[in-house]
């Protein structure tokens, strides 16, 4: 049976740099095919933990790009684009559109904190602009304003083609009632690693994740698992995994996943301001980690 699209595990993809802060093509190519040779179900290029507050258009329509491209149609990409300034996300989804995206993951607008008809008038001039599908992102601990579940049930109702809910409010009961209430179809996607599990156990249907970055095969493994009703397996994975999830938040994300990323060889350790490299203790517990789940040596 075919997967759903933008069900499953999606990667965050990191954004590498190199050391004089231009975009690291070849890494991005082989990250990208990286995380398809090991079995998740979608990437998703230029979100937060792409470092996308960093990023130009540019530059983001030259990574989807190239993500489109080392994938090759095995699973497909959802790019990120969103920001508080309507306008200009509308043209961003336009080009993600011609750069070969799928689908467009949309946080909402960040800093000025819209009310929620603002935030609807802000979401159906984005779904009204491509044809792509939409996942919308509610990130409140990121962005200061939360799309409660009455305004992501008017959300869905008045934009057809957003099809999808990136949830990382961190808040359990609020991630059950949009379980409860969205319509029929309508896809409700964990937001934080460690909140996977509790979230499928109560309908919903992935994981837009960071740790994948590091161990996608073993995300995936997890969140088939527990699609398959084998939840013994999931728990064991996610009782494994848990630590990584956690330290990677140790500092402000994408900083301890890149640090991780660089010890396993994976890419240079580069950062943007005002994205800095992990603290000296902080990084000893992001190694310590790696060696408990054989990642290094």
């Amino acid at each position: 049976m075919a997967r759903r699209q933008w069900t499953g595990v999606g990667t965050a993809l990191v954004t590498p740099f190199r050391q004089d802060g231009s975009l690291d093509e070849a890494a991005i190519t082989a990250l990208a095919k990286r995380q398809v040779d090991a079995g998740v179900h979608f990437v998703s290029p230029c979100g937060t933990t792409g470092e996308a507050p960093t990023l130009s258009a540019d530059e983001k329509v030259r990574i989807v790009e190239l993500v489109v491209e080392a994938v090759a149609g095995r699973v497909p990409v959802l790019a990120g684009a969103g920001g508080y300034n309507t306008r200009e996300v509308v043209e961003l989804a336009h080009r993600m559109e011609k750069a070969g995206a799928q689908g467009i993951l949309s946080v909402t607008p960040y800093y000025n904190k819209p009310t929620p008809e603002g935030m609807l008038e802000h979401f159906k001039a984005v779904s009204g602009a491509t044809a792509l599908p939409v996942v919308l992102y509610n990130v409140p601990g990121r962005t200061g304003v939360n799309v409660d579940v009455a305004t992501l049930v008017k959300i869905a109702a008045a934009c057809p083609t957003i099809v999808a809910v990136k949830e990382a409010s961190g808040n359990m009961p609020q991630m059950v009632e949009i379980c409860a209430h969205v319509p029929d179809g309508f896809i409700v996607l964990s937001g934080d690693d460690a909140l996977t599990l509790p979230l499928l156990s109560v309908g919903g249907h992935g994981i837009i994740s960071v740790a994948s970055n590091e161990v996608p095969a073993d995300m995936a493994r997890m969140v088939e698992a527990a699609e398959q009703g084998d939840w013994a397996a999931a728990r064991r994975l996610h009782t494994r995994l848990l630590p990584l999830m956690n330290i990677n938040f140790i500092e402000a994300n994408p900083g301890p996943a890149k640090a991780a990323m660089a010890a396993m060889g994976l890419l240079g350790e580069y950062y943007r301001l005002p994205m800095v490299p992990p603290r000296a203790a902080s990084r000893e517990r992001i190694l310590a980690v790696l060696r408990n789940l054989t990642l290094v040596a």
